[in-house]
């Protein structure tokens, strides 16, 4: 039988993969610092009003709205309202997930064999995206470099010389994951000013923006005057911590000529698929003006899973890398525990994190994630080999 090439990916187990399996069908009792699916990380979700409003009679009623319905898009504007931004629900299309999003969004600006731009290091997913759309993405770096500054900055020349005459998008996730470091006003401006020069497209991915650490101000893209053509997505998987109840967006920003434009095809695009349905539009409303309890818990559970961090790390050989928001930490740390990889090194302590690698990262760098339950945290800690 043949296949797309397109699907045509490496499927095989890497080492991480097979050793960790390995590990659970042994039966060892595993301390998982990766963890970061919300739903299974002891969170309080309040099950009777969250799952009230997807009983609603009118969902029996089948409406096709392409872009999704005015009551639905009505309370993402709100959702922006709240942040300071004033979106038109004309600017703004509902899909199933952010996947979803980029995918509209790499169709709507980007023919076969067109270049995205994206940062590295990143979360691996958007490969998988780009091939499955015959797109070609093209990175280009972060920097780290604590100081005074911020510490994660985007390497603006190496940005400009990565376009090419098929470039057709910069994409900016704000914060990035896993570094979390949200662009500063000055990329902003720069990157506005970049897409505009060239007539790109600037997609920025804002899922964690409500999780700013304290003392950090976080401002949505859609909060500012945008001179390129600029979309911003989010969605619920992070906002309201529901990533079964599957509802994200796209808000459209930038000159009114090209927005119109942008939001006509686009409308073409959902209406093609129609995949929104009917009760998670109804219960939008409400889980979007319930959002702030489980915002709080997640907050309170990262701020204390930082300290945690922290408090274990001095005077060791590892350190935390600076971050400003978002769920996951960088850890820089030994390459080799008495000639082991550091990753296996844990392992056989039962404990498990993830290979920079996965994001783009150099070696000597790991990714823990902040959402784990605080009694896996204090047991993984302890046992991580950083001594």
């Amino acid at each position: 039988m043949r296949f797309s090439e397109r699907t045509n990916w490496n499927l095989e187990e890497n080492d991480f993969a097979r050793a960790l399996r390995e590990a659970r069908t042994d039966g060892r009792e595993l301390l998982d610092l990766t963890v970061s699916n919300p739903t299974t990380c002891g969170f309080a979700y309040a099950s009777e009003s969250l799952l009230a409003p997807l009983s609603d009679a009118r969902a029996l009623l089948y409406e096709p709205e392409p872009l999704g319905m005015v009551r639905a898009r009505g309370a993402v504007a709100q959702y922006y309202r709240d942040a300071g931004a004033e979106v038109g629900i004309d600017r703004i299309c509902l899909t199933t997930s952010t996947s979803e999003a980029y995918s509209f969004l790499f169709r709507l600006l980007c023919d076969p064999g067109d270049e995205v731009l994206i940062a590295r290091p990143s979360y691996p997913l958007f490969e998988f995206l780009a091939e499955l759309d015959d797109v070609k993405l093209v990175e280009y770096p972060l920097v780290y470099d604590p100081g005074p500054e911020q510490a994660w900055q985007v390497d603006m020349h190496a940005l400009e010389a990565a376009c090419t005459e098929r470039t057709r998008a910069v994409v900016v996730v704000h914060p990035n994951n896993p570094t979390g470091n949200f662009a500063s006003e000055s990329e902003r401006a720069a990157l506005q000013a970049l897409c505009a020069q060239r007539d790109l497209a600037l997609i920025v991915d804002e899922v964690f923006l409500d999780y700013a650490v304290e003392g950090v101000e976080a401002r949505s893209f859609a909060a500012a005057e945008c001179e390129a053509l600029t979309f911003v997505l989010s969605g619920l998987s992070k906002v309201c911590a529901l990533p079964q109840m599957k509802v994200s967006w796209i808000v459209a920003a930038g000159p009114d000529w090209m927005v119109g434009e942008a939001m006509e095809r686009l409308e073409v695009v959902a209406d093609t698929f129609l995949s929104m349905n009917a009760p998670m539009q109804f219960a939008l409303p409400q889980w979007l003006a319930d959002r702030d309890d489980m915002q709080g818990q997640i907050r309170a559970r990262v701020a204390a899973n930082l300290c945690a961090l922290d408090a274990r790390l001095a005077g060791t050989q590892a350190e935390r890398l600076e971050m400003q928001g978002g769920w996951t930490a960088v850890l820089r740390v030994p390459r080799h525990v008495e000639g082991v990889e550091f990753v296996a090194a844990a392992l056989a302590r039962d404990v498990v994190v993830q290979p920079g690698s996965f994001y783009g990262l150099p070696e000597g760098r790991v990714v823990v994630s902040l959402m784990t339950p605080a009694e896996i945290w204090t047991r993984g800690l302890e046992l991580l080999p950083v001594d």
